[in-house]
């Protein structure tokens, strides 16, 4: 006889599947949901549904958003001038809590890792490239005449923020052997995260201070 009845085993199982969720947290989860209002219940299931139907890559830095290009590209008080590269989407929000960054993004989704199959094509640097003037583009939205959205005027500086573990390193490297060609300076945020550890998860004042301390690769 099933422990449970076949839509609450399914509810179950689709929940552990989902990172830092056990059995035992799983199974708290859907007898919430199974006591709870059906309102409730209707509006996680419309939040989910949204969230794969509304959401899309920023046609620019490649982070989550529902409209594209996102706030972070559009916003003119931001300074062009400066990109900082990110693993993942989640790596902007430890950056933005320190209140000390006031450039652009952009998003690899990944970090170069051989034997996970993992090169330079599966990662978002393409559109990296592009977006240094004289490398297939001229400008970000709002900010040129030609509507070019591949492109910042004017870069400067590319930081590397890929967490500190050995594809993070290998990644940052990498950029840097791409970028300095192109004439803009490449840093890497300092090591006050610690080695092996990941963005998503530090405190904003020590990635402050990593942000701060940088150094030029």
């Amino acid at each position: 006889m099933p422990e449970y009845p076949e839509p609450m085993a399914r509810l179950i199982d689709s929940l552990r599947r989902l990172p830092g969720i056990g059995s035992k947290s799983a199974q708290r989860i859907a007898f919430h949901l199974l006591k709870a209002d059906r309102e409730e219940t209707e509006r996680l299931a419309g939040a989910l549904r949204d969230l794969k139907t509304d959401i899309r890559l920023c046609e620019v830095c490649n982070n989550f958003t529902d409209v594209s290009p996102c706030a972070y590209c559009t916003d003119a008080s931001r300074d062009a001038r400066l990109v900082c590269v990110v693993e993942e989407p989640a790596n902007i929000v430890p950056i933005e809590k320190t209140g000390k960054y006031r450039g652009r993004y952009h998003v690899l989704h990944g970090t170069l890792s051989p034997l996970a199959g993992i090169g330079p094509d599966q990662l978002r640097i393409g559109n990296l490239l592009a977006r240094i003037p004289g490398n297939g583009g001229t400008g970000t939205p709002g900010m040129d005449d030609s509507g070019d959205a591949s492109a910042d005027p004017g870069i400067e500086e590319v930081i590397v923020a890929t967490n500190p573990n050995v594809e993070g390193e290998a990644t940052a490297l990498y950029l840097s052997r791409l970028l300095k060609p192109l004439g803009v300076r490449v840093s890497r945020i300092a090591m006050g995260i610690p080695v092996g550890g990941e963005l998503e998860y530090t405190d904003s004042a020590t990635v402050a201070k990593a942000m701060e301390g940088r150094k030029e690769l």
